[in-house]
């Protein structure tokens, strides 16, 4: 079905497991938070879950099931790997962000941290907006290309330099449904 794929990084398991693990580690926090703010219960209206799109939206729609508590999304568009592109091209606002998050506890959610380049932008403009707590999570974490540091808060796999799919993240617009990350054939991407 996918012949394109030469191995697998991350089985399903592995993502279901972390991903569970994932939400324990924000709902402990967000705990920690909302007890700062004088509330004892999670089912508040001040959290705000901004994914990163089009490719965290495998990884947010199983992390969102996973948190036992009221909250809303707040969804952005950044373009960083336009095509076939496997080296980032620069982070571009491709939609609004939300407003109206002075005083929420917000958590921005990525597919990957690559360059830094997305999650910098991204985060610069929701500090302008004087959330409460503004935390960053990725699903997966490649520190060798790293142009500007970005500290993040959860982080499901680290992984080594090679073009990942799968999960949410893309080629050209495929693979986005393969269900778990991996690596396509060395013919099939270009270099870099």
């Amino acid at each position: 079905m996918f012949p394109e794929i030469d191995r697998i990084l991350v089985t399903r398991a592995q993502i279901a497991q972390r991903v569970q693990a994932m939400a324990e580690e924000i709902v402990h926090d967000l705990r920690a938070d909302l007890a700062k703010d004088g509330h004892t219960e999670l089912d508040e209206d001040q959290i705000v879950i901004i994914p990163i799109m089009t490719g965290a939206m495998i990884f947010v729609a199983d992390l969102v099931r996973e948190l036992p508590m009221k909250l809303s999304l707040g969804l952005v568009a950044v373009s960083s790997y336009p095509g076939e592109s496997v080296t980032s091209k620069g982070a571009h606002l491709a939609s609004e962000l939300p407003a109206d998050l002075e005083g929420k506890h917000i958590i921005v959610l990525d597919d990957i941290l690559d360059s830094g380049q997305t999650l910098a932008t991204v985060k610069g403009l929701l500090e302008a907006q004087n959330p409460a707590s503004l935390r960053m999570g990725v699903m997966l974490d490649k520190k060798t290309n790293r142009t500007i540091d970005v500290p993040v808060d959860y982080v499901g796999f680290e992984i080594p330099d090679e073009f990942v799919v799968g999960y949410g993240l893309d080629f050209n617009g495929y693979y986005r449904n393969y269900p778990e990350i991996a690596v396509l054939k060395p013919d099939m991407i270009p270099s870099r």
